[in-house]
């Protein structure tokens, strides 16, 4: 059976996976732990790529990335490439080291960050490499210990963790880890792997005419499955040689508005929300630079990264834009 193509777009919240092949062990000892978390925080730091939650275990690791300048694909080529030849190099060994394609879920964001950041760093306890909750505040191998700040990680996302636990750096840090430790019932959790509407749904029955919605690549609600699905099929349609200024003029005219006003700051709301499909376009769909965008339609960067969030209804813009 042909493999489904992945849907890799800048912007998407995506769980990551990665296993050793044959089930072999991806780390040997510290040493190769601490390169490979060096490697990756290189990287994300290079691609403009947030990372809010990782975990490294013997034969497999987890990361709960979200790509904002360039492509999924692009990102693990260049980590697990490096990482691999290193690993070669020092173990004396030749051949594949990775399984042969890493799995990669796109995520509802709102509705599953918080649940995934637990799932993630809760892996190292459920695999019986600390023994309980104290010792994971201190494990060095994941991004739970950051959270708690009992490690230095520079380039884990914190705040846009922490803040969802309120405002006081203590509290919130108290309210996470009650938060962890609240999960530890809960088990493997199946349905945060993966499965669109039956995940989301956390396999409970659902009704037969709903199954279409059944996606393994997506982790969301069927409104979210559907959304990125229509998206898909239009995003082939976009020219991917169109240039930041063509876009700008095509959703001018997509507006009716005049293409310098698109171009420089405006508060009225039509400008506004052109400004910001112009973003969502050029960063999700043609893989520009959120920073270039932003200086191409004078948006901040904070306003390009709230813009390439998941809209549906841009779709019928995008169908718009291709004719």
């Amino acid at each position: 059976m042909p493999r489904t193509a992945r849907l890799d777009i800048p912007g998407l919240l995506q769980h990551v996976i990665v296993r050793g092949i044959e089930k072999r062990d991806l780390f040997l000892d510290d040493e190769d732990r601490s390169l490979f978390v060096e490697r990756i925080f290189a990287l994300l730091k290079q691609t403009d790529t947030r990372c809010y939650a990782w975990a490294l275990l013997s034969n497999h690791f987890h990361i709960l990335l979200m790509p904002t300048s360039c492509t999924l694909s692009s990102f693990m080529r260049r980590l697990l490439t490096s990482y691999a030849v290193n690993f070669n190099r020092t173990h004396n060994r030749t051949g594949h080291l990775f399984q042969n394609r890493y799995k990669s879920i796109v995520c509802e964001e709102e509705t599953y960050l918080l649940e995934l950041v637990r799932y993630i760093h809760l892996n190292p306890l459920r695999a019986g490499l600390v023994k309980d909750l104290s010792e994971l505040d201190q494990y060095p191998w994941s991004g739970h210990a950051v959270l708690m700040g009992n490690r230095q990680q520079e380039g884990q996302a914190l705040p846009e963790i922490l803040q969802r636990f309120g405002k006081n750096i203590n509290k919130a840090r108290s309210a996470y880890r009650a938060f962890i430790a609240d999960g530890i019932k809960n088990g493997k959790r199946a349905d945060l792997v993966g499965g669109g509407l039956k995940r989301s749904m956390a396999l409970k029955d659902i009704d037969e005419k709903e199954w279409g919605n059944f996606d393994s690549r997506i982790l969301g609600s069927g409104d979210f499955v559907d959304s990125l699905q229509q998206n898909e099929t239009l995003r082939d349609r976009l020219p991917l040689v169109m240039t930041l200024a063509e876009l700008i003029h095509r959703v001018a005219a997509v507006f009716d508005l005049p293409t310098e006003t698109v171009s420089r700051h405006g508060k009225a709301r039509p400008t506004s929300e052109a400004r910001g499909v112009v973003a969502y376009f050029a960063v999700r769909e043609l893989g520009l630079k959120g920073i270039d965008v932003g200086k191409g339609i004078n948006l901040t960067s904070s306003g390009v990264s709230i813009a390439v969030r998941e809209k549906p209804e841009l779709n019928e813009i995008l169908a718009k834009l291709v004719k």
